[in-house]
């Protein structure tokens, strides 16, 4: 199973859900095979490091951003992953935009696989403080644990 995680410029939350996937699946699912990377609908920061706000919250819960670089989504990204998910509303709609019709149904929104974290989308925190990083944290593990229960069923 190969996921992809998309915002907007992919120094925040994308790289988030990504390094939190990575190290839960390692952790609690490691029979399942994955593949996760990170990428932006805008060119913005490719080849920057996370935020390092993001970094620095990812960090306290062990969580180690330090290695991914920012790059934009391709177009064969469409055909290379079996999910493309969509930290918001906004970025969904330029990944179903973008994507050829074989591929919409592999592009979904991150948070369908937390029900009950009462929120649709992962706000972003760039302009905001650290409160906002720590609520980018606390999503991404809520919808990679919904996420990995869902993938470790479909293996089931």
């Amino acid at each position: 199973m190969k996921v992809l995680f998309v915002c907007l410029g992919n120094i925040c939350r994308s790289p988030t859900a990504e390094a939190v996937l990575r190290s839960l699946a390692a952790r609690e699912a490691p029979q399942l095979s994955l593949v996760v990377d990170s990428a932006g609908t805008a060119g913005y920061h490719i080849g920057d490091p996370p935020d390092p706000r993001s970094q620095a919250a990812g960090r306290a819960r062990g969580y180690d951003l330090s290695a991914l670089r920012a790059r934009q989504v391709g177009p064969a990204d469409f055909h290379h992953f079996d999910l493309l998910l969509a930290m918001d509303e906004t970025n969904l709609a330029a990944l179903r935009e973008r994507s050829p019709a074989g591929a919409r149904s592999r592009v979904q929104r991150f948070l369908d696989y937390a029900p009950g974290s009462g929120h649709r989308e992962v706000p972003d925190p760039y302009y905001g403080g650290p409160a906002g990083f720590e609520q980018v944290l606390d999503l991404a593990e809520q919808g990679a644990r919904g996420l990995l229960a869902v993938i470790a069923s479909r293996r089931g």
